[in-house]
């Protein structure tokens, strides 16, 4: 019951705060022991943001890279929607979406630096002083 606990808190926790990953006890199990927490994860697969491989949902794959390589995310959802061509990365298709992680996840181990750069040209401008 402890554990369950500590597991519905730290979920609930995660959820408030956008953290798109999970711990390894959600995943499920390969063991025959723990077939419920299997009837959980078994769902998850059929998610649009998923892939049915055990391969990371997109949103976790970006969201760890934006914490990896400590890049604004709203400056990173602009140019992701620039690099797909939508007003907004919600609209873009998976394919499109999965190019954009790729490419953004080449980007950072290239050069972070001109990531950065480029990340900064979608910032609003400041309010200009006169």
């Amino acid at each position: 019951m402890r554990i369950a606990e500590t597991r519905a808190v730290n979920r609930a926790l995660r959820k408030a705060y956008g953290i798109g990953l999970c711990s390894v006890e959600e995943l499920g199990s390969f063991s025959s022991s723990s077939g419920h927490a299997r009837d959980h994860a078994a769902p998850a697969k059929h998610s649009t943001n998923g892939s049915g491989s055990g391969q990371p949902r997109l949103r976790d794959q970006l969201c760890l890279l934006i914490r990896q390589h400590n890049l604004d995310p709203t400056l990173v959802k602009a140019y992701a929607a620039d690099f797909c061509g939508t007003p907004s990365l919600k609209e873009a298709n998976r394919d499109l979406v999965q190019s954009f992680v790729s490419h953004l996840a080449a980007c950072a181990k290239e050069s972070r630096d001109m990531l950065i750069c480029r990340l900064n040209s979608y910032a609003q401008p400041a309010e200009v002083k006169s």
